[in-house]
């Protein structure tokens, strides 16, 4: 189809490729099978790993900071600044990728959002009146508590101790002293954007679902979900509201109930905000073709993922939609707006060699959408 006009739209390929990269590998193959359409990468961000990326395409700042790291040591993170707005991605002070090892039983016990709480700190330093925090990938299970406590509240055993970081610490947790909290987060517009909608605790809570990709035991999910209840109990107590079923409390392990309960923070759809906020509304109009894609597409992906959203957004405008991913478990792509779907297991069936791979057969992918659509 000469003269086509493709938008390439993917989210991040987990464990192996950013959401550039994959823009950028999808894009090569389809301009080496299409010379004569119009290619437009255009990747994008749920409000997990690689959010503050995309932002600081659309003309965001970066700024630098250095906070602690899911297990405490120091890391150096960056958030992006443009006007009165901040972007802050937790995956930058506690994401899985900071793990100095794959996750395990003992990481998914100890990690704590504590860096997170230092960033939104350093952003709320900059004077700004409106804070996003893109909340996902993250390697905590500790409810927030790590993020309030570094922003001046203390968490207190029976006995009056501070509490050690990390989830199952949580089981200690007596007393919640709100007085220290800084004050600046109710002051400006805090919007968490997250891009499920589970509650914080129970069957399908912050570690019943997530807590097993973050190396948590059977016995460890238990003992999270028990945590978490003390926490949340904890705080119902101190503030006289009850936000553990809120949707989105138990996202990012949940960070989202902490800034929901304790930060006056309102939790919008990640996907829907973030996509507003980089402009893939625009890009896809007047598009033949709109190409997403991420690591694993499931049913998790119909709870607001990013190329369900990208989908929808394109369809509304007129274009076809196509999807790629690693893996697709969905039982009918079209429930998610997708006229197809490719797989990167059908090119290289081992997973660890595909994920290695990914850039290489990405281009294939590409070429081939070229050849089945463009042609």
């Amino acid at each position: 189809m000469t003269g086509a006009r493709v938008v390439v739209a993917p989210d991040s390929f987990k464990g192996s490729l950013s959401a550039a990269e994959a823009a950028a590998a999808l894009a090569r193959g389809l301009r080496r099978g299409a010379p004569g359409a119009e290619v437009v990468e255009h990747p994008v961000a749920d409000g997990g790993e690689g959010t503050v990326d995309l932002v600081l395409r659309q003309g965001f700042a970066p700024v630098a900071a250095r906070v602690a790291g899911p297990l405490g040591a120091p890391v150096e993170a960056r958030f992006a600044v443009r006007g009165d707005t901040a972007v802050v991605e937790m995956a930058a002070a506690a994401g899985l990728g900071l793990l100095p090892g794959p996750p395990d039983d003992a990481t998914a016990r100890a990690a704590s959002t504590a860096g997170v709480g230092e960033l939104l700190a350093a952003a709320l330093g900059t004077g700004v009146r409106r804070v996003v925090l893109g909340i996902g990938g993250s390697a905590t299970t500790d409810g927030g508590s790590g993020a309030v406590a570094a922003l001046g509240a203390q968490l207190l055993t029976a006995r009056g101790e501070p509490l050690a970081p990390g989830g199952a610490a949580l089981l200690d947790l007596a007393v919640l002293d709100l007085a220290g909290l800084d004050p600046r987060p109710a002051d400006v517009e805090l919007l968490v954007a997250c891009d499920v909608d589970n509650p914080l605790t129970g069957p399908a809570g912050a570690a019943a679902v997530y807590g097993p990709q973050k190396g948590a035991s059977p016995g460890t999910v238990a003992l999270l979900d028990r945590a978490l209840s003390r926490w949340a109990d904890v705080v119902a107590a101190t503030t006289g509201r009850d936000v553990r079923d809120l949707a989105g409390a138990g996202a990012a392990g949940g960070l989202g109930f902490a800034a929901a309960a304790l930060l006056g923070a309102r939790i919008v759809p990640g996907v829907a905000f973030l996509l507003e906020l980089t402009g893939v509304a625009g890009a896809v109009r007047g598009a033949d073709l709109v190409v997403v894609g991420e690591g694993r597409l499931d049913a998790q992906s119909l709870r607001g993922k990013g190329p369900v959203g990208v989908a929808a957004l394109a369809r509304a405008a007129g274009a076809q939609v196509v999807a790629v991913a690693g893996r697709c478990d969905l039982a009918d792509p079209a429930d998610a707006g997708f006229a197809g779907v490719h797989q990167l297991r059908d090119l290289e069936p081992d997973p660890v060699r595909s994920m290695q791979r990914a850039a290489e057969l990405l281009e294939v992918v590409g070429e081939r959408i070229a050849a089945e659509r463009l042609s």
